[in-house]
């Protein structure tokens, strides 16, 4: 089957990098508009019950009652993140799920995190092309106010991301890190 038959958004959740001439790449600004009128109730919303049932229809599938979500919170696809439960997101964070976002259990993400799943080639005649990563968020991590996890990162579990850190490369479980570009900083 050539591959630009297959569904665009299942492609880039298995990894493929999209051209910005590819025939489908239109559905990428479509879906996004759609899911801006769901994001603009969501953010407007004061009740958590119903933000968790708006976020619900933004990334297609429940969100446990022990979610809190703290609004606004931008995302751009939805439909590949995963989240647990228990999980708490600040205010004003940013989501840019194109290549997958799983949030486990126990997560506590700070204010103005960013999490960026997707990212595009370095070179000037590629630059427009999609690039997708899955980020990973394991259990009882904790995501320092003003973080940016980059494409392909995945956090271990019970780890922290000090406030500010640009997290570019896995983070071992029980560790500390810190800095742009992050480093270890300690054991927990």
């Amino acid at each position: 089957m050539d591959m630009n038959t297959k569904d665009i958004f299942e492609r880039l959740r298995n990894g493929e990098i999209i051209s910005p001439h590819d025939p489908n790449a239109y559905q990428l600004m479509e879906s996004s508009f759609a899911i801006k009128k769901l994001l603009v109730q969501m953010n407007n919303s004061t009740e958590p019950e119903e933000i968790r049932n708006f976020l619900s229809q933004i990334i297609g599938s429940e969100i446990d009652k022990t979610v809190n979500i703290f609004t606004p919170l931008h995302i751009n696809y939805g439909k590949h993140t995963k989240i647990g439960k228990n999980v708490f997101i600040n205010f004003d964070c940013v989501f840019l799920d194109l290549g997958g976002i799983t949030i486990e259990d126990n997560v506590l993400i700070a204010p103005k995190v960013s999490l960026l799943s997707e990212g595009h080639p370095i070179s000037s005649e590629d630059r427009h092309s999609l690039i997708p990563k899955a980020i990973h968020i394991k259990k009882n991590a904790w995501v320092g106010a003003g973080a940016t996890i980059l494409p392909g990162v995945t956090i271990g579990e019970n780890s922290v991301i000090a406030a500010g850190a640009v997290v570019s490369k896995d983070v071992a479980p029980n560790t500390v890190v810190g800095g742009v570009p992050a480093k270890f900083i300690k054991n927990i």
